[in-house]
């Protein structure tokens, strides 16, 4: 019986490429370095097969889609912010087996899912980048699972949910990431380069520790209930979907664990960002 034996919400921002490829920006992302560092090694511990993704940069309009390529292999530059990440070199196993387990418990409870093995299907950088860091000398497999910008907060409760009992029916070891930001308030492009290291407005900052706070003494069900406004007034990336398919696959307002900050809240480009295991 397979399980899930690490979760997290973790960040993907580029500034942590540059801060390790580009000189002028050396280590200005060391915390979030770091903070990978850790959930590499408990997924060492763990023994993490499979590594998902809740990917907010594989952005989907319809449908909820799994990437079950057998392989994932290339070379990334990205298309937002070229100037930022490029020249990313990849090459993982995926884990076509799991994307069917999950696949056949969306299809049983009538959801409209979709797995996708096309060759030419990439991979987004809300995936590569934390693999870059986490998955190295781990050699786990990797299944990116895109987040519908129109689904609701349900829904992806029920996908999360889906995707614990497809974990549950297979033989697998698996890390759960929902790999996006908290807030998501992009700084204007007249100030973004003077907003690399900031939080774009004092309301998303304070709203952001806010939500930390509630992680922190296990008020989750206070949380769930803020989730709906908190990614509507906080601008979140893909809604905050990937927040709500973690906790969806935890148990929702069933979960009863606790975090450890693995990276200190930070602001980058305007985004409330850091890197939090939920202990399973």
């Amino acid at each position: 019986m397979g399980q899930i034996v690490q979760a997290a919400k973790i960040t993907h921002v580029p500034s942590i490429w540059m801060s390790e490829t580009m000189p002028q920006y050396k280590g200005i992302r060391q915390s979030a370095v770091d903070g990978y560092a850790k959930l590499r090694q408990d997924a060492i511990d763990r023994g993490v097969d499979t590594f998902i993704i809740f990917d907010t940069h594989w952005i989907t309009n319809q449908g909820f889609h799994l990437n079950a390529k057998p392989h994932h292999k290339g070379r990334f530059i990205s298309h937002e912010l070229p100037h930022m990440l490029a020249d990313m070199e990849f090459d993982y196993q995926g884990d076509s087996e799991l994307a069917q387990s999950i696949l056949s418990v969306l299809e049983e409870r009538g959801e409209r899912a979709m797995g996708h093995a096309q060759p030419d299907l990439g991979m987004e950088y809300g995936t590569l980048l934390p693999m870059h860091f986490i998955n190295k000398d781990v050699n786990a497999r990797v299944l990116p699972i895109a987040v519908n910008q129109f689904s609701s907060i349900e829904e992806n409760r029920r996908w999360g949910s889906a995707i614990a009992e497809g974990i549950k029916r297979s033989d697998r070891k698996v890390a759960i990431f929902a790999s996006g930001s908290m807030s998501h308030d992009f700084t204007p492009n007249e100030r973004s380069v003077d907003g690399l290291n900031s939080v774009n407005g004092e309301f998303n900052r304070q709203m952001d520790l806010r939500v930390l706070e509630l992680w922190e003494t296990g008020k989750w069900a206070e949380f769930l209930d803020l989730l709906p406004d908190y990614a509507v007034k906080c601008t979140g990336e893909c809604a905050m979907n990937d927040t709500a398919l973690l906790f969806g696959a935890l148990g929702w307002k069933d979960y009863e664990g606790k975090i450890d900050i693995y990276t200190p809240y930070f602001g980058s480009s305007g985004t409330g960002q850091a890197n939090i295991s939920f202990s399973v």
